[in-house]
């Protein structure tokens, strides 16, 4: 069932007032599961260390109700970092690219993984599934400006740029419309696997049958 105009107006008023690191500290799988969450009542709106109070006093304003501190059970602001992977210790087992929700590492299977530092939205969901803790995190690299590239636009949140939060967003909605494409087309192979075996178990039901006729 789709929401109605009114109701996804406000899920993106409030998606747009989350810094889309997709760490799932709120709880929720993602920002824009968070921002359901809180449209229908469901979550607070002091859940989200990344958009700590800047976060908290806009969607207070947003949604009429009263600013409370952010919840320390979900965690504290920090300074944004990056992930990097020490690659010597890499054994190349993917679970990191599984687990990064902005698709920001980049590796084959038993090859050597790397970080886009510059997509790394610092989420962290990719050091605790490496097998080998070759992942951490560190403070981002500051690159020379490029005299080819826009200046970065200063967002609501001092240690993001708004074409951080706007690359994050988009990339985590690449992630998920690709992911479930994965699913569904596992679902399709699985019943139709499924199908297969049923119809040879029919034959050969129906096989079995016809040779104890012809034995009668």
């Amino acid at each position: 069932m789709h929401a109605s105009p009114p109701a996804q107006n406000l899920l993106a008023a409030i998606d747009q007032l989350l810094p889309q690191t997709q760490c799932t500290q709120c709880n929720y799988p993602g920002c824009l599961a968070y921002a359901r969450a809180i449209a229908g009542g469901e979550a607070e709106i002091n859940q989200c260390p990344p958009g700590g109070e800047v976060s908290i006093q806009r969607l207070a304003q947003l949604l009429a109700r009263p600013a409370v501190p952010l919840n320390p059970e979900n965690g504290a602001q920090q300074p944004l970092q990056c992930a990097f992977i020490h690659e010597p210790d890499c054994i190349g087992c993917k679970l990191c690219i599984a687990a990064c929700p902005v698709d920001c590492i980049i590796g084959a299977t038993k090859l050597m993984h790397t970080v886009i530092a510059n997509d790394c939205s610092g989420c962290e969901l990719c050091v605790p599934v490496c097998p080998t803790d070759c992942i951490t995190m560190r403070a981002p690299a500051r690159h020379a400006p490029d005299d080819n590239s826009d200046p970065p636009n200063p967002s609501m949140w001092s240690q993001f740029s708004q074409q951080q939060v706007e690359k994050s967003r988009a990339r985590a909605q690449q992630k998920r419309r690709r992911v479930n494409a994965q699913q569904r087309a596992r679902a399709r192979h699985s019943s139709h696997r499924r199908r297969a075996c049923l119809q040879q178990e029919i034959r050969a039901a129906v096989q079995r049958k016809q040779a104890q006729q012809q034995q009668a």
